[in-house]
């Protein structure tokens, strides 16, 4: 009885109670915090997953491709038999074609200790959505045009050649699309995808273009800036008219008359002879006696007065005066006729006209006069007013026919600024770019008052080349040369500057692109870079703050077909590089080597400046020159149109930012 109400051992049982319900709280413990930990790690498998199959989403939306693309991510991020899990899934859509997203993962947790409570597993559920959301971007594309743009992909170098010599610059080409028509396909779909990835955002994306061939047109960005940053005059390679000098006389005037006169007959006028008598005589002497007398010269009908004027030979003025009188005389004699054999007395009947000519006679007064004509071209560098022409007015040049005046407009394209003619070209952050007066490639220099740091009208009309002989066949070293030809010249489309573009003006833009000339890839990037730097000549454009006042990154797309190919023949932005040797000191040797030292320094101060300099070599290698020029990770080579297009995508992807929005 004792030990029934005594309460000394009433510890033991509340004790093993208090320990089952330990373990419960403990168990539980462990299985929720190996439960969130396996929810943290789905989320991340889920994140990956999205953000992967966003960035696959091509043209084709989001197709088989992109969302394998993303289970391939979350499984790879989510190992169901290292987690311990069963039963996972995850579920890829997109609502708009891909420009969204959305995922669903799930999976199942076995408890260790709750399972003795009967919980014997945690259902997990995660979701997740990827988006593209570009922040303010820069595109400056720079795109080679030249004439290899009419070849299709598939061309051998070779081949390309070949046909360009037969067809000219065409775009059309044999055998499929030519690179121009696959090049504007690709830019319409980079544009799509941006402007998807921006499309009810507040962020501002601007596009630039350089097209670029042995020429830039960019005059008309220049001179909107300030017309001073173009010369008003300049020496270019063409020909001059050259003129012989002719003395002779001329007629001033005359002298005062002075007369002559002239007086005599003419005009006779037979009316045949008649007999007057038919007496036969045997002898002449007997038909003479007796014969009458001739009767003289007499008056017979009115006088007629005439007047004319004449300059003859000598240069003399004469004024002729001339009376004219008809007069009529008759004449005997004796004629013999054989079938009467006989002399018979016969009479003939005469006229005439007596004329008195009265001549007023003015001397002319001489005077010596010089004439100049047109005898031959000197083909030489002659120095020409630009100061209409850079203005895009109408400027009269004397290369016509003889030397006649011929109307002309300029296009925009440009000749560079003083140039260096040395083998190598550098830039680097320490001593900035070498030659340091190396103006033609350096993207920030502003031109100052001298001739030396402005542009200058690229002038086509005027271009003409030295040869030694008619035939043309060799270039003449020499000043002057009564010898040259027409340097032929290409200008491509005008450049833009950074603005925002709607889709209709951006595929307009496009498809004015055409292909011509030769590759100066030095060119293209110097105008690229130009155009892009927040410290260069354009700075107000590049600088302008986007309306969100948020950052803005830079990117400058590069795109080429072929390797540099400089002429020496051609009217260029180095002007006709065999004569005016900026670059050479011949004219020709080691030419492409020092176009692709300026290109290269060209791209090292793109980089600097904070751009990021993709490179696409389209139907052509990736040369070890196109890959230095690229930023990291940022350069493709693409031998089809396919292959272009996903060039273009992955930059896209990568100008716009990929990032996590649930």
């Amino acid at each position: 009885m004792r030990l029934l109400h005594s309460q000394a051992g009433n510890i033991m049982p509340m004790a093993a109670i208090a320990m089952v319900a330990l373990a419960g709280l403990v168990g539980g413990g462990v299985d929720v915090s190996r439960a969130y930990m396996v929810q943290n790690r789905l989320q991340n498998a889920c994140d990956a997953g999205v953000l992967a199959g966003r960035k696959a989403v091509d043209v084709n939306g989001f197709d088989t491709a992109a969302n394998t693309e993303a289970d391939l991510y979350f499984d790879t991020n989510f190992d169901e038999a290292n987690e311990g899990v069963t039963g996972t899934s995850f579920i890829a859509t997109s609502p708009n074609s891909g420009d969204t997203v959305n995922g669903v993962a799930s999976t199942t947790v076995d408890t260790a200790v709750m399972q003795l409570f009967g919980f014997k597993t945690i259902p997990l559920s995660v979701s997740c959505t990827a988006t593209m959301s570009v922040g303010n971007s820069d595109v400056m594309m720079v795109l080679d045009v030249t004439g290899s743009m009419a070849c299709t992909s598939a061309m051998t170098s070779s081949e390309c050649t070949s046909y360009i010599g037969s067809n000219g610059y065409s775009e059309t080409a044999h055998g499929g699309d030519s690179r121009i028509k696959e090049l504007r396909a690709a830019m319409k779909s980079f544009y799509t995808t941006l402007d998807a990835a921006t499309s009810g955002s507040n962020s501002r994306i601007r596009y630039g273009f350089v097209p670029y061939s042995s020429s830039v047109n960019v005059g008309q960005l220049i001179y909107d800036e300030n017309p001073s940053w173009l010369v008003d005059s300049w020496a270019y390679q063409s020909r001059e008219a050259q003129y012989v000098d002719t003395q002779h006389q001329t007629v001033s005037g005359y002298m005062p008359p002075r007369e002559e006169t002239d007086t005599g007959a003419g005009n006779y006028k037979y009316d045949g002879w008649y007999y007057y008598s038919t007496t036969k005589y045997e002898e002449d002497d007997d038909c003479l006696r007796g014969l009458p007398a001739d009767t003289p010269w007499t008056n017979n009908g009115a006088t007629t007065t005439t007047t004319s004027t004449e300059i003859n030979s000598r240069d003399q003025r004469v004024t002729t005066t001339t009376v004219v009188q008809p007069q009529e005389r008759t004449n005997y004699a004796c004629f013999y006729s054989r079938s009467n054999e006989g002399w018979y007395r016969i009479v003939r009947y005469e006229d005439r006209d007596f004329y008195d000519n009265t001549y007023q006679i003015e001397d002319p007064i001489y005077t010596t006069e010089t004439t100049s004509s047109f005898d031959h071209w000197d083909y030489k560098q002659v120095t020409y007013d630009t100061s209409t022409y850079k203005a895009f007015g109408a400027a009269a040049v004397p290369l016509g026919t003889g030397g006649t005046d011929i109307t002309t407009t300029w296009d925009g394209c440009i000749e560079e600024r003083d140039t260096q003619a040395v083998a190598t070209f550098s830039w680097n952050s320490a001593t900035g770019l070498s030659p340091a007066d190396a103006y033609d490639i350096d993207i920030d220099a502003t031109p100052d008052a001298t001739d030396a740091t402005k542009w200058r009208p690229m002038w086509p009309e005027v271009g003409y080349y030295r040869t030694t002989d008619s035939s043309n066949r060799y270039l003449s070293s020499q000043a002057v040369s009564d010898y040259g030809r027409k340097a032929s010249s290409f200008c491509p489309k005008a450049a833009r500057h950074l603005a925002t573009m709607s889709k209709s003006n951006f595929d307009s833009y496009a498809d004015s692109l055409l292909p011509l000339g030769a590759t100066y890839h030095n060119l293209g990037m110097v105008w690229g870079a130009r155009l892009s730097s927040p410290t260069g000549p354009f700075q107000s454009t590049v600088t302008a703050n986007p309306p969100n006042s948020g950052a803005v990154a830079r990117h400058v797309i590069f795109m080429t077909d072929g390797d540099m190919s400089p002429t020496i023949t051609s009217v260029t932005s180095y002007g006709i590089e065999y004569h005016d040797r900026r670059v050479t000191a011949d004219g020709y040797s080691n030419d492409n080597e020092r176009h692709t030292s300026r290109f290269l320094a060209a791209c090292e101060q793109a980089k600097a400046k904070g751009m990021r300099v993709w490179v696409i070599a389209f139907a052509t290698g990736l040369s070890s020159d196109l890959n230095s020029c690229a930023s990291s990770d940022s350069a493709f080579a693409a031998t089809n149109s396919s292959q272009l297009n996903t060039a273009f995508q992955e930059i896209a992807k990568d100008v716009g930012e990929l990032r996590i929005t649930q």
